[in-house]
């Protein structure tokens, strides 16, 4: 893929994320906020304070090693490297917008295990995020998304291409989202 190809996917995604919120996320009640269908099953707020908490440690990363990089010369093709591919493709939605595996969110990244996630700004912090994430994008193109490595948050030691840590962040972002949407959906999602 290009790199134009994948800012282009990763703006389009990280846009309609923004449009969620403005369409029905920041109107929902503290009820609707912490509404479960059932114990096991997360909340908006606790997803949206997940999604917070991997643009808390992601976003920092990718500003600094931008930054920071002597690889400036942007390239126009990105090739993944296998386990960039795989780490992207394993958080992609399938066709139908279905989640096609799921995982165990790390500890520090789960709010029912780290119950301090859930801030109460859940929305207003998401928004943020997602729009500092769109101006990461506009760094991130004039940089070598191939040479410049990012690590990820389980294990300092494994590192991403930018472009692959890129993909990675965004369609975790788009699988957490239909996750809100489809609990929006729940019939037992309350009215107010």
């Amino acid at each position: 893929m290009t790199t134009k190809e994948l800012i282009r996917i990763a703006t389009e995604i990280t846009e309609e994320n923004i449009s969620q919120v403005d369409k029905w996320m920041q109107k929902l009640s503290e009820n609707q906020l912490n509404w479960r269908p059932n114990p096991g099953i997360w909340s908006v707020a606790e997803i949206l304070s997940h999604l917070n908490s991997y643009a808390k440690y992601y976003h920092p990363v990718f500003l600094n090693k931008i930054e920071n990089t002597r690889f400036r010369n942007a390239k126009e093709e990105f090739v993944s490297s296998p386990l960039g591919r795989s780490a992207w493709k394993s958080m992609k939605l399938g066709r139908l917008k279905n989640v096609k595996r799921k995982f165990k969110a790390p500890k520090g990244q789960n709010p029912t295990i780290d119950p301090a996630l859930v801030t109460g700004n859940e929305v207003q912090d998401f928004k943020k995020n997602q729009e500092q994430l769109s101006s990461i994008f506009d760094l991130a193109k004039q940089v070598n998304m191939r040479k410049v490595k990012i690590p990820i948050s389980i294990s300092k030691i494994v590192r991403l291409k930018l472009g692959d840590a890129l993909l990675f962040v965004v369609y975790h972002n788009e699988r957490h989202m239909q996750q809100l949407l489809n609990l929006k959906k729940s019939p037992n999602f309350p009215r107010k």
